[in-house]
């Protein structure tokens, strides 16, 4: 269905591939600002030009050059790639709709992702890598992908993937020991590559330090 109401978290099809909704900005005439699901690169465009999509179980897609099934039967484990469809945060937790967070620790009622989030079992679908047999593909809207993109398990990467939990869109981080002191928001991410509002460009693993860098929070969290 077309949209002419949009939200932060909203998986929507534009140009006829699978995106996610950052951010929305309604005084600007491109105001919708879209990730796209298979390799994070940043979209600009309107509301009239997307379609909304409820991800569900069983649904197949590439998040960052990797294939995910979707399965709403089974509980995360540590390491395990979540996503939130359900989101209802304590007033503690900072999650919205259909973020994707990494799973540090299992408890009895749901888990603790690596941003310290506590979400329950029933708000996430847990993201299994690979593309089951019997899931749906979900990355283009008519449904057309090449052939290999179906048969591969991975797109392949322009570098091998780095370990390390993936920032979203508008997180602030603060270089340790910087003088001058250092702060900067994560406006694009390319692939691996992350790009402050500094212009200063770094490697996943190098923002993963904590060493080096030290999440601060989001600026987005609260924005509808």
């Amino acid at each position: 269905m077309k949209l002419y109401q949009v939200r932060k978290g909203q998986f929507v099809y534009f140009n006829n591939e699978l995106h996610k909704i950052y951010s929305v900005k309604p005084i600007y005439k491109q105001s919708v600002h879209l990730i796209k699901m298979k390799d994070l690169t940043q979209h600009l465009t309107n509301a009239s030009k997307v379609e909304k999509y409820k991800p569900k179980h069983l649904d197949s897609f590439v998040f960052n050059y990797k294939t995910y099934t979707l399965y709403k039967d089974r509980k995360a484990e540590e390491g395990d790639y979540i996503l939130i469809t359900n989101p209802s945060p304590d007033y503690l937790d900072h999650y919205s709709l259909h973020e994707i967070e990494i799973v540090s620790s299992v408890e009895t009622k749901g888990v603790i992702t690596t941003k310290s989030n506590g979400v329950k079992h029933n708000e996430y679908l847990l993201m299994v890598p690979g593309r089951a047999s019997d899931s749906q593909p979900i990355d283009c809207l008519d449904g057309q992908m090449a052939d290999n993109d179906l048969i591969s398990n991975d797109f392949d990467s322009p570098t091998e993937s780095t370990q390390g939990e993936m920032p979203n869109i508008g997180d602030v981080y603060k270089k340790r020991g910087g003088n001058p002191s250092i702060e900067a928001m994560v406006v694009a991410i390319n692939g691996e590559t992350i790009i402050l509002g500094n212009h200063l460009e770094l490697s996943l693993s190098e923002l993963n330090d904590s060493e080096i860098w030290e999440f601060q929070y989001s600026l987005l969290e609260d924005e509808a």
